[in-house]
């Protein structure tokens, strides 16, 4: 199956605030856990978020890391609004700052950054360019980096099959987002020819489920 492209940004606030309400504990989890499996449990200094959506990854970094500060960048105003308030509630708003920007001309307050994580961003990208550019363009040298993204299934009925058993009970909104998302997806060849191209094979691929695969290492 051909990758088929979806819509950039969740710009629309019912859309924002569906996808915030949405239950993501179990990857978002995995995300942290394979993480500290890749690079150990300590992490200190700068930590930049590519993509940050309503922010749930940085408030999990956050707790987890509590050495380090943490800045999400994100292009769609209303998942940074979302973002601020959960982090309020949280108790977590000193600890995390949010910009909005797009890739790979991210406006950001610091040059480079000891830590760069992104997740689920790179199948929303007109051009995956845009993500290994930005990579390397705000990563320090020797920065870790650690990028989690859906995998394209074979074709639409296993994509439908994936929407039915991991967002059964979310709204028709979310799973139709979903559904997009997964035939956005690139497949793990793909990848590693992105990053081939932009000089960043130095960085390990590894498929970690029937839906992710996981970019990890040091630029």
């Amino acid at each position: 199956m051909q990758r088929i492209p979806e819509a950039e940004l969740m710009e629309d606030p019912a859309q924002a605030l569906a996808y915030a309400r949405a239950d993501f504990d179990e990857p978002h989890n995995r995300f942290v856990e394979l993480f500290v499996d890749c690079f150990g449990p300590r992490l200190t200094g700068s930590v930049v978020d590519l993509g940050c959506g309503p922010g749930d990854i940085c408030r999990r970094f956050a707790r987890r890391f509590p050495e380090c500060s943490i800045h999400g960048i994100d292009a769609s105003e209303a998942m940074l609004e979302l973002a601020r308030s959960a982090d309020v509630a949280a108790g977590l708003a000193n600890r995390i700052r949010y910009f909005r920007s797009r890739l790979p001309d991210a406006d950001l307050p610091q040059i480079r950054y000891r830590t760069v994580i992104s997740n689920s961003l790179l199948h929303h990208l007109p051009d995956p360019a845009a993500l290994w550019r930005s990579i390397r363009k705000i990563g320090q040298p020797g920065a870790t980096v650690f990028v989690m993204d859906l995998l394209r299934p074979q074709n639409r009925d296993q994509a439908q099959c994936l929407v039915d058993q991991y967002a059964a009970n979310e709204p028709e909104i979310l799973r139709n987002d979903f559904f997009n998302s997964l035939l956005a997806a690139y497949r793990p060849l793909e990848v590693e020819q992105q990053l081939a191209d932009h000089g960043l094979d130095q960085l390990a691929l590894e498929t970690v489920s029937d839906r992710h695969f996981i970019v990890f290492g040091h630029l």
